[in-house]
């Protein structure tokens, strides 16, 4: 009876059967491309598949935030390009890694507030909004090294220097497995304690609920808003950092779509478009989801089309299954 009614329980949690049903998915498509492919078994291909992983599990986290609140941010792909080309521009001028990374990530969060500021505040559609910042993060990004990819960025500070940045964001493993996977690990747990253990994420779910409901409650709508803007934010500059790191410069169209990338991770681990439902553990199984098939099609051969159609209909028949779900319940 105790092992039923605790069943029970976990799935009475909100989001928790479609984080379930993602993780089943997982499970079913990574045996299926093994069997078509044997070597998507191999320690090295899961190695990889982990690594690559982290970029779409870091904008998912951030891209499911905002979502819970009922919002979108357009502008994470912008972000992560403004935050490679920043963090390697400067780095190729012979300021420090450390130096460099704390720069960007203060550009990167005032993007985020002002993100926050226009939907919270003032009111504007976040699809607007964050479309406006999306353009200013880009078009910075373009400048900061005058329109033009980077060098390399150990031509100022050496190759020791620049080895030491690429490889703790990308080359290097810790306990076997890329230091890629490890940044992005924890930082999900720190944003998912934050989502589901605190008054803060309390605050982020009643808004996506009814956000009336919840400023006449007391949240700090504006306030939360913020929050939720400059976790995605925080997100998307990491994740340039890493790209900076793997091509060991900057590149312009970094990040490009890596916005509908977060969308389809949260949205296929079971994170509502509409706001107000999803689990930070739905968008690792979503992001897992998403790697695991652009990795086995690519193992089985499949034309890019055709792995893109594939995605795209799986994230269609995911808000189309969470908005018979909410119709249901009405």
């Amino acid at each position: 009876m105790k092992i039923k009614k605790g069943i029970k329980q976990i799935f009475e949690i909100r989001g928790m059967g479609a984080t379930l049903t993602a993780f089943v998915g997982l499970i079913v498509i990574y045996v299926a491309f093994g069997i078509l492919n044997p070597k998507v078994f191999s320690g090295q291909n899961v190695l990889n598949l982990l690594r690559s992983m982290s970029k779409y599990l870091l904008i998912g986290i951030g891209q499911s935030y905002v979502m819970i609140t009922g919002n979108i941010d357009l502008s994470i792909g912008s972000v992560v390009a403004m935050s490679a080309m920043l963090t390697a521009t400067l780095m190729t001028l012979g300021v420090s890694p450390l130096a460099a990374m704390l720069i960007s990530l203060i550009c990167g969060l005032l993007i985020g507030v002002v993100n926050g500021v226009l939907v919270g505040k003032f009111r504007l559609p976040p699809f607007i909004a964050t479309l406006g910042t999306m353009f200013v993060a880009r078009g910075i990004g373009y400048m900061v090294n005058g329109n033009r990819n980077t060098d390399n960025i150990g031509i100022k500070l050496g190759k020791d220097v620049a080895d030491k940045f690429q490889n703790f964001f990308y080359y290097d493993k810790t306990l076997g497995v890329y230091n890629t996977f490890w940044i992005s690990l924890v930082i999900f747990i720190v944003f998912f304690v934050l989502l589901s253990r605190t008054r803060t994420g309390r605050h982020i779910y009643a808004i996506g609920s009814n956000v009336d409901a919840a400023r006449l409650s007391g949240v700090n709508v504006i306030s939360t808003t913020i929050k939720t803007y400059l976790v995605s934010a925080f997100c998307s500059v990491v994740v340039g950092f890493i790209l900076c790191a793997q091509a060991g410069m900057g590149n312009m169209e970094a990040g490009n779509t890596y916005e509908m990338y977060g969308v389809a991770a949260g949205v296929i681990g079971g994170v509502s478009p509409l706001g107000g439902s999803g689990l930070l553990l739905g968008t690792f199984a979503g992001a897992a989801v998403w790697q695991t098939l652009e990795n086995g099609l690519n193992m089985i051969g499949a034309q890019v089309g055709i792995q893109r159609i594939v995605i795209g209909v799986i994230v269609v028949f995911a808000v189309l299954a969470d908005a018979v779900l909410r119709n249901r319940k009405q």
